[in-house]
């Protein structure tokens, strides 16, 4: 008699708009007294679980399509999103974990073959604006730092991001004195010059001067070396994407940049000096080097040919022993050039 009266099973989108019930509560009662509060944070807890099981499965079965077609729906209908990502603060720790896997398994759901939360971000993107200030709150940056790096999976999100005033923000957000934020902040500073390769070329050539600047002065002559490091690293991975040719020429046609690149081949640190080889290499293929660059290159000519025939990886790479070569052969057949 027992399975008559068992309740019936929720539906994706019942587990949704209760969800959705409890954040309009937590936004809206979050101070109050109420004994029933910390109920209630219990019970959202549980439906944001829920939501993730629906999503990602769980030990006994895989996601089911259409629920999750069904949960997609339903979030993206109203506010959802906007409350879970007010209400990440009020969360406790595992619930903030949950709600950080859902937002990131919702962005790449397709219902009727089209991305809907592209859309909604599309008409909301001033979600952006309060995820990436949670690089500020020690609390919450590492799950809105995950959030905004899926978020900015839709490229139309990313520029938007790309082109605010926040990515000047990044800069001091990656030199952050904790190490576990300021390598989130890193890794969506990278994605957003990375992954969608038309819309970075189009903001780096807008934005050439003070982008440079900052990256040169904040990032490549940082004192932290993890900063130098990933810095040197992730500007060969611009410079080298033949989506960012024209970028890449102005870069190398600079004296400034040159010597910043000379001086990280001085490092101690083997992995800066590789690095920064890759891109040094781009300044001596230049078959139009400025007479500036020229100049320098031939003032250091006997000391760079040293460095470079001493230069070696730990491990054997021949491509890198042809790129050597190839500098080695560029630098000692520069010739003084006429000035006008």
């Amino acid at each position: 008699m027992k399975g008559l009266f068992k309740s019936k099973p929720k539906t994706p989108a019942e587990v949704v708009r209760q969800t959705r019930d409890l954040l309009v509560y937590a936004d809206m009662n979050w101070n109050s007294r109420e004994t029933k509060r910390e109920e209630k944070m219990a019970e959202l807890s549980k439906l944001i679980r829920e939501l993730k099981s629906i999503l990602y499965g769980n030990s006994e079965s895989e996601p089911v399509t259409e629920a999750c077609a069904q949960l997609t729906q339903e979030f993206f209908k109203e506010n959802t999103l906007r409350l879970l990502i007010i209400c990440l603060p009020k969360l406790n720790l595992e619930a903030r974990k949950d709600a950080t896997q859902v937002v990131a398994n919702l962005q790449r759901q397709q219902v009727h073959s089209r991305l809907i939360a592209s859309d909604h971000l599309e008409a909301n993107k001033d979600l952006m604006d309060i995820l990436i200030s949670g690089y500020e709150n020690m609390d919450i940056a590492l799950h809105y730092g995950a959030m905004l790096r899926e978020c900015i999976r839709h490229q139309s999100i990313a520029r938007y991001v790309l082109e605010s005033d926040h990515m000047k923000k990044f800069f001091d957000y990656i030199q952050l004195p904790n190490f576990d934020i300021a390598s989130d902040a890193s890794a969506t500073f990278k994605e957003l010059l990375t992954r969608h390769k038309s819309t970075v070329a189009e903001f780096l050539t807008k934005n050439y001067d003070w982008f440079f600047a900052e990256f040169n002065s904040k990032l490549l002559e940082s004192a932290n070396y993890i900063t130098r490091r990933q810095a040197i690293k992730l500007l060969g991975d611009m410079l080298l994407d033949r989506s960012n040719s024209s970028v890449m020429m102005r870069y190398v046609s600079s004296k400034d940049n040159l010597r910043i690149m000379m001086n990280l081949l001085r490092e101690s640190s083997k992995n800066i000096q590789i690095e920064a080889f890759h891109v040094f290499k781009l300044f001596a293929a230049n078959q139009n080097k400025p007479p500036e660059i020229v100049s320098i290159l031939i003032a250091n000519r006997s000391k760079l040919l040293r460095f470079f025939s001493d230069f070696k990886m730990d491990k054997e790479n021949e491509q890198f022993e042809a790129d050597k070569a190839q500098v080695i052969k560029e630098i000692a057949a520069l010739e003084p050039r006429d000035r006008p």
